[in-house]
């Protein structure tokens, strides 16, 4: 008799990887951001989302620069991956539920959050902690029920095939 495969990803894992596939879609050229949506009790994906221009909006016709004046800069045009997979949702409740997504979250991203539902927080990159948006955010944390969690894992990477012949 044929045994279970043994080296299968976790579940943090896999939804970490869907949010970080869903930052490939990102036209951004400094910071694609991916963020997946989980039912806490069920492990059911119930949205994903990436920093993106929002819809009807040409990526080709908006600015994707960091600095200048800031109509000529990307800030005040892209939706950040956690409000657009909040957005991206049509029908589910996000009460109690998790998300993945490959940067902390900014303030209005976290108000957003808080106002959902959603009770955990699974991080990958911290990278602008030291920035007000960010010290905003955690404070914000600070006084409700929403859990904070940075991702952990053993692996290094994750490859994916588009090859069916290829097998881990």
């Amino acid at each position: 008799m044929l045994s279970k495969r043994e080296n299968y990803i976790s579940w943090d894992e896999y939804f970490m990887g869907i949010a970080l596939l869903s930052g490939q879609r990102s036209k951004d050229p400094s910071t694609p951001v991916g963020a997946c949506i989980v039912d806490k009790k069920s492990n059911r994906i119930l949205s994903v989302g990436y920093n993106g221009l929002p819809v009807g909006c040409s990526d080709d016709d908006f600015p994707w620069g960091r600095e200048g004046d800031v109509l000529d800069t990307k800030y005040p045009y892209v939706v950040h991956a956690e409000l657009n997979a909040i957005l991206n949702n049509r029908s589910a409740s996000f009460e109690g539920s998790k998300i993945y997504t490959t940067l902390f979250p900014c303030n209005e991203c976290t108000k957003a959050i808080i106002q959902a539902g959603i009770k955990e927080i699974i991080y990958l990159s911290d990278k602008y902690a030291e920035t007000d948006s960010v010290k905003a955010s955690k404070r914000m944390l600070e006084q409700t029920d929403v859990k904070l969690r940075r991702f952990k894992s053993n692996l290094d990477k994750l490859t994916l095939s588009f090859h069916p012949e290829y097998t881990p």
